[in-house]
């Protein structure tokens, strides 16, 4: 399973919905669309100012996520952000490889 940060705005008829349905209904929302991609909800919270909504889910793979994000940008009502979380060890293997690169004008 793969992590990510979710960080969305609700846009037009999204803040009207939401208005309607409260935040316990969306979040409802949210993990029902995650368990349709074998996901599920580690948290969320939602904020004002520059960010709406915000969380961390896990989905078995990237095509899930991707299939996520384009759904619910497609509806107008959300505009939604997604980050790729890594773990620590994520990153001890990343430096443990030596990838070949040739800076521009060297």
């Amino acid at each position: 399973m793969t992590k990510y940060l979710f960080q969305a705005n609700y846009v037009g008829q999204g803040i009207k919905g939401l208005m309607q349905e409260g935040g316990s209904k969306r979040r409802d929302a949210v993990v029902k669309a995650l368990e349709s991609v074998g996901g599920s909800l580690e948290c969320i919270y939602y904020a004002f100012g520059e960010t709406d909504v915000l969380g961390v889910f896990d989905v078995p793979d990237q095509p899930s996520a991707v299939a996520l994000s384009l759904m619910i940008n497609s509806t107008g009502a959300v505009d939604l952000h997604l980050t790729p979380l890594m773990t620590p060890e994520d990153i001890d293997a990343a430096v443990e490889k030596t990838p070949a690169y040739r800076a521009p004008g060297q």
